[in-house]
């Protein structure tokens, strides 16, 4: 059985790869603007079932995976910035808090009537605000493009104060469900998903453990 990630993000190909699958990349066609009144989790639910559904009625015999990545403040939803200067804003709103990170993934498999979506949420703590440091990680370019303005994996990791959750949820993809789904439509994991998340072997994945 073919396995398509609906995604062009570089960290979910990367993530899914830690599985030991062979799968393919697929572009998925949705609009992802924020619905007023919508919450983060319902909002991050839906968008991954657009991007599942957008692949999976043209490549209808195929296992697709959709996910999305949304962060609530205060129950507000963060979505990804469009310029450096709301990057700036939004972590500035971050910093000396706490927020959640939700990443939901669907698994769409036509052919038996498979359709489920599911959501894995971590916490994240930022440390308080300071603007060398932001205004450092802003110059990296780094925040455009990211949930929230920042990357676990990546440089927006020195932001962070702790994080309580499974770790490849906020890089994008949580490993530990996508396996789980993966394995009720049929798809043989190679790989011990105990011993992959003790292995930690993803960037800053085992220095966050530590926090």
């Amino acid at each position: 059985m073919r396995v398509v990630l609906a995604s062009t993000s570089p960290r979910r190909r990367a993530l899914l790869e830690l599985l030991g699958i062979s799968f393919e990349v697929c572009s998925p066609s949705c609009d992802e603007c924020l619905v007023p009144g919508r919450s983060a989790r319902e909002s991050a639910s839906f968008f991954a079932q657009a991007k599942a559904h957008s692949v999976a009625q043209v490549d209808s015999e195929a296992i697709v995976l959709g996910s999305d990545t949304l962060i609530e403040l205060d129950g507000v939803v963060i979505g990804k910035p469009s310029d450096l200067d709301e990057a700036r804003k939004m972590l500035r709103a971050l910093a000396g808090r706490r927020h959640l990170v939700h990443t939901a993934v669907t698994l769409s498999f036509f052919p038996r009537l498979i359709d489920r979506t599911e959501i894995e949420t971590a916490h994240v703590w930022m440390k308080p605000y300071d603007a060398g440091a932001h205004e450092q990680y802003l110059a990296t370019g780094d925040s455009l493009g990211k949930a929230g303005a920042y990357s676990v994996q990546g440089p927006g990791s020195d932001l962070i104060e702790r994080l309580e959750g499974d770790f490849t949820a906020v890089v994008g993809l949580p490993l530990r469900l996508v396996a789980e789904l993966l394995a009720q439509a049929g798809v043989l994991i190679p790989v011990d998903i105990d011993r992959l998340y003790d292995s930690k072997p993803f960037e800053n994945w085992a220095r966050m453990a530590r926090m």
